[in-house]
């Protein structure tokens, strides 16, 4: 299988709203994330667009339509039209997220949680192998951000996306702001669970903004918005996520209330910064 690999910088997500910005001042960036779903038809602009963009930079690839952890088979439509995809731009990486989301005929607009058991450790392995032969290359799975935890999970969360991996060989994809969140939502550490997740495996680290809330309880819940700038506490816990497993290509997602492009372009040089001084440590 073919194992493309992103730059080790830091890039954003490819906005419409900043398609101009970016051809015209072709910013000193590491690559941009696409959602493989918006770019799933045949042409028009945002085609015309993202072939002028990837011909200046690496491009991750990145799904959320697959629902690799569907109890029924995977859609083979949907996996066609990634194929073409894929074949079409030749991404430097190319992901998807340990979630459902669809139920026999229907789809439903969310990533919604698995419950971490011996069956659903096949299945989603599985569906991991069929996607890589489908497409030929090695892809990587991201862990989720979580709101509710099933008491029928047999399997850590960790030891889960490792077992997927070994058995598999995909890599994975770590989501700092999913760690956060979910940590934060279920009482647990995020530094204990990034010094135990398989870093070497990692390829591809993702940091978002949450939103703040909180529950009937009156127990802090955090929301996985990306509508928002990387949070100082998401920023320390990746610093010491790269201190612990060494630089990694690093994607800021802002998805929703999106920003002119300099304020996104900036979230990404802090990302870089993290980068380059990790890097010169790695030299010195």
């Amino acid at each position: 299988m073919s194992d493309f690999t992103l730059p080790i910088r830091a890039g954003v997500g490819l906005k419409p709203e900043h398609y101009g910005d970016i051809i015209e001042t072709k910013p000193d960036i590491g690559f941009f994330e696409v959602h493989a779903e918006n770019y799933m038809g045949a042409g028009g602009p945002p085609h015309r667009y993202l072939e002028r963009i990837s011909e200046l930079y690496p491009i991750s690839l990145h799904g959320v339509g697959l629902s690799i952890g569907a109890e029924g088979p995977l859609d083979t439509a949907h996996l066609a039209r990634l194929k073409h995809l894929n074949e079409r731009y030749r991404p430097a990486s190319f992901s998807e997220h340990l979630a459902w989301s669809t139920h026999e005929s229907a789809f439903l607009s969310d990533l919604l949680p698995l419950p971490y058991t011996l069956a659903t450790l096949h299945r989603v392995a599985e569906h991991v192998d069929e996607v890589q032969q489908a497409l030929g290359r090695k892809m990587l799975l991201e862990n989720p951000s979580t709101y509710v935890l099933f008491e029928e999970s047999t399997i850590d969360e960790i030891d889960f996306l490792e077992a997927v991996a070994a058995r598999t060989g995909c890599g994975l994809l770590l989501d700092v702001n999913n760690v956060m969140v979910s940590a934060v939502n279920h009482h647990l550490d995020p530094y204990a669970y990034i010094d135990r997740f398989p870093l070497h495996r990692v390829g591809e680290i993702h940091l978002a903004g949450y939103d703040e809330a909180f529950d009937g309880a009156g127990e802090r819940l955090l929301i996985d918005a990306h509508g928002s700038a990387v949070l100082d506490d998401v920023l320390k816990l990746y610093r010491h996520t790269i201190a612990r497993g060494g630089p990694r290509p690093t994607l800021v997602e802002w998805d929703n209330n999106i920003p002119d492009w300099q304020t996104l372009f900036a979230e990404a040089l802090k990302a870089d910064g993290v980068l380059a001084r990790a890097s010169a440590r790695k030299v010195a």
